[in-house]
């Protein structure tokens, strides 16, 4: 665990966003609409953790432990009070207090998680980035036959189909699994112990 802590903005969402991943977002809420312009103006993430009591809209949420950073990579307002989004997931973070302001909008003192080191290559690894390359490519061309140049891959690049952790991640987020499931999927430390739920889940659903 990093010993470098942080003041960020929470974005608590009824969703997982994982390292490298790409969530689209649309942000309608005056209080969040400062957040990101704020963040943009000082070139900097929010977090974005899952929701374990509460709402999206209105009082403040109560977050999970565990969050991820979230990286603006696109931006864009076409219609008045209503701000769409691209974020790219940065690192793991565990929150250790948070705050609420007086417009509701959660700030969190967080340690950040250190980067998974890189596995070495096993038959799980090899079984689960080659189904998972087969799925990619299905979307990505399906994405541009439906959308032309102004489809946006929901994989960011460059493809890491020789990093095992970047294989389970974006399993992680396409499989059919419940929130609960996704967010302790997140939460475990270690790399290779997710990469086996994965490949033994693929495996019971005939994926691999």
């Amino acid at each position: 665990m990093s010993a470098h802590t942080q003041w960020i903005p929470l974005f608590p969402l009824n969703t997982v966003l994982f390292p490298d991943g790409i969530l689209p977002l649309k942000v309608f809420e005056a209080r969040y609409i400062d957040m990101v312009r704020e963040c943009l103006k000082n070139d900097m993430p929010f977090g974005i953790v899952k929701i374990l009591a509460g709402q999206e809209v209105g009082v403040a949420a109560q977050p999970e432990k565990v969050g991820c950073l979230a990286h603006i990579s696109q931006w864009d307002m076409q219609e008045q009070g209503i701000l769409l989004l691209y974020v790219r997931g940065g690192q793991r973070f565990r929150i250790l207090e948070t705050r609420v302001l007086a417009d509701q909008r959660l700030e969190a003192r967080i340690e950040t998680i250190p980067e998974e080191t890189a596995a070495p290559v096993s038959d799980a690894h090899v079984s689960c980035a080659t189904a998972l390359k087969a799925v990619i490519d299905e979307i990505d061309s399906k994405g541009r036959d439906q959308h032309g140049e102004s489809f946006v891959s929901p994989f960011a690049r460059p493809i890491q189909l020789d990093n095992a952790a970047w294989v389970t991640n974006r399993w992680c987020e396409i499989l059919p699994i419940p929130l609960k499931a996704r967010q302790k999927l997140l939460e475990l430390d270690d790399a290779q112990s997710r990469l086996e739920i994965i490949h033994q889940y693929l495996q019971q659903h005939k994926i691999v």
